[in-house]
């Protein structure tokens, strides 16, 4: 199958990143020239190569600055630095001009740098996505077609090694999928007749036929792509700040250099040469680029760290949430609990064959759909019971399953439907033994009595339990909301080592104890993976979901765990407040510096050579500063 190739905006964005540091390389080279022309007195063929380094070493940003200019209306730092530039030439200081262009530049190629790497993981899972098909055609042959001319309900064969194109089903074949870009599992898993694919998987073994079922603007892997270039172009409240102060502190930087060129030669009584150039120092270091970089590239850094683990944010809002929670309110099934029910307790009746028991049960049980009938089946199978000629059933709502065996009537199912008195006399009371542990059980009655009785319990996924006590290190209570009883919601809550629960908790339940939390906490997180957990998603704080949860729930939250790791949840809240320590630092560093250099001007401390370098020095140690963001956080 060939491969086409395109032109991306991350690709452009590569590009131009590698032409702004190429241009503040050749600036800088030029600057060296020209520096040592003018030793030589050749001033003017120093003054070209300067004239020529500003040139293409304010090319960018100076074009960058015009045109924001004119979209908003208003100056920006790029203009600060442009008219910074020019000033110090016309006073004579050609070196100094064209240094704060230099550095100026190298701090914009790192800006961009930062931005390309918050773009990688796009890039990545942009290449994952394979853009031709092979469609069967009505004669059975195939034709290779681009993905995007594909209908839902159109059937592809996929080769191995090949990725899948589109989400859909099985419809013949059995593989190996690896399944890793979606979920970031290593393990491959089994694909057969009906079961579910993704586009940008990987198909191993064998080829497959597959019917197309969404379309490829709707793919799972698409909502991903989406919800990161969402994340990335989305700011944070602080960044928003930032940007509109910008504009103000822009105006009032400009209207204090035009009174400070006049006012000190009356004032202080300086000459004229040296009101003017105090005046262009002062445009120099209080311009705010470092205190404007000190937020976005900590933040698009952030972004890219969280995506390369399996954690997508969908913006810069809901990643400073997360720093700031101080309890997460987890649903149960499915999020805390694999959401898949395995059977604890097999016990029979005294004098009866366990294997026959168990045989009988499961050849009821295999005509259900019903996930406690799954589970029963597949324990038989596991015990290696042999199954046997399914009798008649009828199935009663709400009770369970009425069989006919040659033997007679056979009931299976809850209390109401087998006989409460029954029950509760088994086995010396057992049933409610296995129910106050938290257990779903199922009772089996014949015309004699019980004959037997099967405990089931939804797990807890692997990693809950560590996943808990890392919050507790973070100083975060934890909170499960189930629909659960209280004695199967208790006993989850207390092997998970839970702070609190609540059970019996519906959806509408389940947004008023969010209200509730958020009354008593102010900052609450929620975790799910249902429709009925999204109204409480998009209640919290920050709505985190699980990746194997339903579309609702993927859209409804903030903050998406593709692994399906809950230690993933610790992991962001740590990103979250580095984050927001750095982003304090870059703060807190930008405006000293600025205040520090402002004050020295004033006291005539700073000349414009040292200010260039305490301006534009802090502009690239806070960008660095920021960058630290996509090392791994511990």
């Amino acid at each position: 199958m060939t491969t086409q190739t395109k032109e991306t905006p991350q690709s452009s964005t590569h590009l131009t990143a590698r032409l702004e540091l190429i241009a503040a390389i050749v600036a800088g080279i030029l600057i060296l020239a020209a520096w040592l022309t003018g030793k030589n007195e050749s001033s003017s063929l120093s003054i070209s190569l300067y004239i020529i380094a500003f040139l293409i070493g304010g090319f960018a940003k100076a074009k960058e600055g015009i045109e924001e200019t004119i979209a908003d209306k208003q100056l920006n730092v790029e203009m600060l630095m442009v008219f910074a530039a020019i000033g110090s030439a016309v006073i004579g200081y050609w070196a100094e001009g064209a240094i704060l262009i230099f550095i100026f530049a190298i701090s914009g190629a790192l800006e961009t740098y930062t931005l390309n790497k918050s773009h990688k993981e796009i890039s990545a899972l942009m290449e994952l996505q394979p853009e031709e098909a092979w469609l069967i055609q009505e004669d059975g042959s195939t034709v290779s077609i681009p993905t995007s001319s594909l209908s839902v309900g159109a059937r592809i064969l996929v080769k191995p090694g090949e990725r899948i194109p589109v989400d859909g089903v099985v419809i013949k074949g059995t593989t190996s999928v690896d399944m890793s870009a979606i979920n970031g599992e290593s393990l491959p898993v089994s694909k057969t007749q009906d079961d579910e694919l993704f586009a940008g998987t990987v198909n191993i073994s064998g080829a497959i036929h597959m019917e197309m079922t969404k379309p490829s603007s709707e793919t799972l892997f698409q909502k991903i792509i989406t919800l990161v270039q969402n994340a990335q172009s989305e700011k944070s409240p602080s960044q928003q700040f930032i940007e509109k102060f910008e504009g103000t502190y822009v105006k009032i930087v400009i209207f204090t250099v035009l009174v400070m060129m006049f006012l000190p030669h009356y004032l202080f009584d300086w000459d004229w040469t040296t009101t003017f150039y105090r005046a262009i120092v002062l445009l120099v270091v209080a311009s705010p680029c470092a205190l404007v970089a000190s937020i976005m590239p900590a933040t698009l850094a952030a972004v890219s760290n969280g995506a390369k683990r399996g954690i997508l944010f969908k913006g810069g809002i809901h990643l400073e949430h997360l720093g700031s929670l101080k309890a997460i309110a987890f649903d149960k099934t499915g999020t805390l609990t694999s959401g898949k029910p395995v059977v604890t307790d097999f016990i029979v009746r005294e004098n009866t064959d366990v294997e026959k028991a168990l045989a009988l049960l499961s050849s009821i049980e295999k005509q259900s759909n019903h996930p406690l009938a799954v589970a029963i089946v597949n324990y038989a199978e596991q015990e290696g019971i042999v199954q046997q000629e399914s009798p008649p059933i009828e199935d009663v709502p709400g009770y369970g399953i009425r069989a006919v065996t040659k033997s007679g009537e056979i009931l299976v199912g809850n209390p109401n439907f087998v006989g409460k008195e029954l029950i509760d006399e088994f086995n010396e009371g057992i049933v409610q033994k296995l129910s106050n542990e938290g257990k779903t059980v199922v009772s089996m009655k014949d015309s004699e009595g019980i004959l037997a009785v099967i405990a089931l319990k939804d797990t807890l996924r692997p990693e809950a339990v560590k996943a808990i006590k890392d919050l507790k290190q973070l100083g975060i209570e934890s909170i499960m909301l189930t629909g659960d009883n209280v004695n199967t919601a208790r006993t989850i809550a207390n092997e998970a080592g839970l702070d609190r629960y609540v059970a019996e908790c519906l959806p509408e339940m389940k947004v008023n104890e969010l209200k509730r939390l958020l009354t008593e906490y102010k900052e609450v997180g929620m975790v799910g993976d249902g429709i009925n957990d999204a109204p409480a998603l998009a209640t919290a704080t920050s709505g985190i979901a699980m990746g194997e949860g339903t579309d609702v729930a993927l859209e409804t939250a903030d903050v998406v765990l593709m692994k399906n790791d809950l230690t993933r949840i610790s992991y962001a809240v740590k990103v979250s407040k580095k984050m927001q320590r750095i982003v304090k630092q870059n703060i807190f560093f930008s405006v000293a510096v600025i205040a520090i250099l402002i004050t020295s001007n004033f006291l005539q401390i700073v000349d414009l050579p040292l200010g260039v370098i305490g301006h534009e020095g802090s502009t690239i140690l806070v960008i660095l500063n920021g960058l630290r963001m996509l090392s791994k956080v511990e």
